[in-house]
This record gives structure tokens, C-alpha cells and sequence, in this order.
């Protein structure tokens, strides 16, 4: 990549165990010395796995990459509970778990598939009453909280060694993986909480793909390890543009296209290959929706 060329894309990085998703924006910015960087959907310090940075204008395009169906191998720890829900949290109560059968935890599954609502941990970033959650439990306060609806698409049960066992998860944006550990748990009488997590993918970006942070931080080539829109939204249409339509999207206005159906969204390029916008449909013709010139 030449100097002069704006950095636009994403990294694939395969987040260490005990950093922040914070700590791997604040630590990329520094090493690969670009301002603007920023990662599509947080993992939690105990967490492993997919994480996708943002640099430069890609920030932009930051909200499709955490709407996309994520993947993830959840370790699960049963007859104990704790109150972050995870590993990291004080002991709650500790039961019997030694007659639970995998078969039991698999009946126990088929509840939690297909469209949920979940309540999200007290331990968490949402915010209610103006104030993150986490801040509240932190004072001591529990409060209500409502349940939010996410999408289950498929739970397996991977490997079984009582009282642990490994669920594979495929989920909407904004499962909380520890919530369900803990409801799966709750649903079996004996409680549990996430012992450790890994996330497999976020849309097209997978965990046989990333490449960890102290390698990319040691190369020197690292641009090669850049992922342009194209690759990161695969499956979404592309509309290259002639000299005329290029005019129109960059001035605001819309463009007619055969494959412009309500609410589809589609890459738009240049004559010359650049990456121009993101289009949507609306009856028969592209809107610009986000103009990257």
C-alpha cells in the first residue's frame, strides 16, 4: 500500500485471553500508528476469538459487521453460579450437578432455540436509567431488567466431561453467551456460568482466518492482512458505476437498479475499482445511504 493511500478495511484478529477489546484497539492504533481504528462488537476480557478491527472509514461500517449471525464454543461449568456469570465472578451457590446426563442438557437446549427473549447479565454495558449496568452491580444494585429478543440458530453440545461441558453456539447480534449458561442452568436445577468462551465467527470472519496480535503487530507487511469491503460483504450485491451514475451518488441522488429491492443494501464502486458508498434499494432504484468520497 502506497504512503499516500488511506488505510480502509478490517483486521481479523484473534483477540489474547485477559485484554480488552479496549486494549487491542488502543494497542493497534499505537503499533500500526493510524488514528482512527475501531473494533465491531466487544469480547469480554476472558474471551478469546474473532475480533474485527475497523481502520479509518471502515469505523463507518462497523454496525453490519456486529449484525451479523456470530458463532461461538462456549465452555460451560455446571452446579455453580456466580454473579457476572462467568468465571471472573464472586461464587453464588454451588449444587449437585453428577446426575445430569448430556441427554439432559440437550432436552434443556431445545428451549432456548429460534427467536428468545434473554435478559441480559447485571454485568453488562447496556444501559438503564442512564447508568450501565455493570456500574449498578457494582454498588450493590440489582434491578429489572428487560428482555431482549435475540436469535438462536443452532446449539450442540460438543464435548462432554461433567461438570463441564462445550456448547457450540450459532446466535444473533447481542446473544449474551453467559446469560445463556446461566438460563441453561437455571433450567436444569443445578445452575452454572461460562468458564470460557471463543468466538468461531462474525459473518464472513472466522477463527481459521485471524491472525493473533503480537504477530500483526511484528510484521512488517501486516497491510496484507487487510480485508476490503468487497471480501468482508461477500454476499451483498455490487454496483459498479459509470462516469454518470458516480455523479448522482455522490451528489445525493439516486440511481435506477434492477437488483434495488426495499431495503437491500449493495456495495457501489467506481469506473476506475474504488470503493464509493454503500447504496439501498427502494423501489427499483439505489439511494446512497453512506458516500465514502
Amino acid at each position: 500500500m502506497p504512503e499516500n493511500t488511506p488505510v480502509f478495511g478490517f483486521l481479523n484478529i484473534n483477540k489474547p485471553l485477559g485484554v480488552t477489546s479496549h486494549d487491542v484497539v488502543a494497542k493497534i492504533r499505537r503499533g500500526l500508528r493510524i488514528k482512527k481504528v475501531g473494533h465491531a462488537g466487544t469480547l469480554d476480557p476472558l474471551a478469546t476469538g474473532v475480533l474485527v478491527m475497523c481502520l479509518g472509514p471502515a469505523t463507518r461500517l462497523s454496525e453490519y459487521v456486529m449484525d451479523s449471525t456470530k458463532r461461538y464454543r462456549a465452555r460451560v461449568h455446571l452446579g455453580v453460579t456466580t454473579d457476572t456469570y462467568d468465571a471472573e465472578g464472586e461464587i453464588g451457590l454451588q449444587r449437585e450437578s453428577a446426575h445430569i446426563t448430556q441427554a439432559n442438557v440437550e432436552q434443556a437446549l431445545t428451549a432456548f432455540m429460534g427467536e428468545i427473549g434473554q435478559i441480559p447479565p447485571m454485568y453488562s454495558a447496556i444501559k438503564q436509567g442512564g447508568r450501565k449496568l455493570y456500574e449498578l452491580a457494582r454498588a450493590g444494585e440489582t434491578v429489572e431488567r428487560e428482555a431482549r429478543h435475540v436469535r438462536i440458530d443452532a446449539l450442540t453440545v460438543s464435548e462432554w466431561s461433567p461438570p463441564y461441558f462445550t456448547l457450540d453456539v450459532t446466535c444473533s447480534a447481542g446473544t449474551y453467551i453467559r446469560s445463556l449458561a446461566y438460563d441453561v442452568g437455571e433450567a436444569l436445577g443445578v445452575g452454572a456460568h461460562l468458564a470460557g468462551l471463543i468466538r468461531v465467527a462474525s459473518g464472513s470472519f472466522t477463527l481459521e482466518n485471524a491472525i493473533t496480535l503480537d504477530d500483526l503487530l511484528v510484521t512488517d507487511d501486516w497491510q496484507r492482512y487487510l480485508i476490503p469491503p468487497r471480501t468482508a460483504f461477500a454476499d451483498w450485491p455490487v454496483v459498479n458505476l459509470d462516469a454518470d451514475s458516480l455523479e448522482h451518488i455522490t451528489h445525493g441522488r439516486a440511481v435506477p437498479g434492477t437488483q434495488a429491492q426495499d431495503g437491500i443494501l449493495a456495495l457501489a464502486y467506481a469506473p476506475d475499482g474504488e470503493f464509493i458508498a454503500i447504496l439501498k434499494g427502494d423501489a427499483g432504484v439505489w439511494k446512497p445511504h453512506k458516500v465514502f468520497i
